[in-house]
């Protein structure tokens, strides 16, 4: 439905590429647990392993303290809490806590993949700002995913891009999805909007920051790809983690990616971000119907670039939406719910 753009210089199609945005999110999860079932990464091990600039984390005393009232970590983080987004930085619901606030100078807006350094860079600087949470004692978001990326390219010797397409993408036939769009393919690149009170500005076109690989491949964002490609990412998943008989995931690693690992205490502070539902690993789980829309088990996640892709076991349902105009705000657009209530 529609144009490439808002001046209708091409209709869309199946090919047209999108950014990804958070529904980035679930893959990069994906390809860590491939990195788990390889024996290369322990789901328990300690990450400071690989990342040893997040070896010994602090701690802000409480969630309001400032950013120098720190005590060490009670325990290391460890690759689960990074693939369950448990592992103390991150978004909560509160923006204005001193730790949350540092967190965002260093945490920038991932539609804006050229505001980040190179990955050694964006972990010193990570490193130096305290947890909000000790590991395993709360759910906050975004940050987490980011650091699964980094560890995959630091545990697999390569790259992140690298990573993903021979192990996830290659398999899944996913040709157009990556971390940047090739020349010959800029004329597929959508462009991308964001509301404001006089319509729609332009806030990237074909040729913006997705043109050149980016210096921090962002595993929590940074993903193009067509619907195709995440469909077929989809369809992996509710096959037990095979599609067209090559094996990606075991049952077990999606099992661990649909299962909410959330605790009541965990949902109260992303409360902003979940809205009643949990989070398995890369993406939220439904885990009682709080709206229409809702169903038990229905796994998946959101884009900022207005992005949505779902996939719903007890029914089979895969449900994706790739649309071009950005959301500034957690909460979802009227026209998002309308798509969820439509696909239920």
């Amino acid at each position: 439905m529609g144009a490439v753009d808002v001046e209708g210089t091409s209709p869309m199609t199946r090919e047209s590429l999108f950014r990804f945005a958070s529904i980035t999110k679930p893959v990069t999860a994906a390809g860590l647990l491939v990195l788990v079932e390889d024996g290369r990464v322990g789901l328990h091990d300690p990450v400071g392993r690989w990342l040893p600039e997040l070896a010994a984390p602090v701690v802000v005393r409480t969630p309001g303290s400032a950013v120098d009232d720190v005590v060490p970590a009670a325990r290391p983080i460890t690759v689960f809490d990074l693939l369950t987004s448990q592992a103390g930085f991150g978004f909560a619901s509160d923006f204005s806590l001193p730790a949350v606030r540092a967190l965002g100078a260093v945490q920038r807006d991932g539609r804006e993949p050229r505001s980040f350094p190179a990955t050694d860079v964006w972990l010193a600087e990570l490193s130096r700002v305290p947890l909000l949470h000790h590991p395993g004692e709360s759910w906050l978001y975004d940050t987490c995913s980011a650091v699964q990326g980094a560890l995959i390219a630091r545990a697999s010797g390569g790259t992140l891009p690298e990573f993903l397409a021979e192990r996830v993408f290659a398999p899944l036939g996913m040709t157009d999805t990556g971390f940047s769009v090739p020349a010959a393919d800029r004329d597929r690149f959508t462009s991308a909007y964001r509301a404001d009170g006089a319509g729609l500005r332009l806030a990237d076109g074909p040729d913006g920051p997705w043109s050149t690989p980016p210096a921090f491949p962002l595993g929590s964002g940074g993903l193009v790809g067509t619907v195709d490609d995440w469909y077929a990412f989809a369809r992996m998943l509710l096959a037990g983690g095979e599609l067209g008989g090559r094996r990606v995931l075991s049952a077990e690693s999606v099992r661990l990616m649909t299962t909410d690992h959330t605790t009541p205490a965990h949902r109260a502070i992303g409360a902003l971000f979940l809205e009643g539902q949990g989070w398995g690993m890369g993406g939220s789980v439904d885990i009682a119907p709080v709206d229409p829309w809702h169903v038990p088990g229905r796994y998946g996640w959101v884009g900022g670039t207005g992005t949505s892709a779902h996939v719903v076991p007890s029914t089979g349902t895969i449900a994706i939406l790739l649309t071009q105009v950005g959301a500034d705000s957690p909460v979802a657009p009227g026209w998002l719910e309308d798509f969820w209530r439509c696909a239920a």
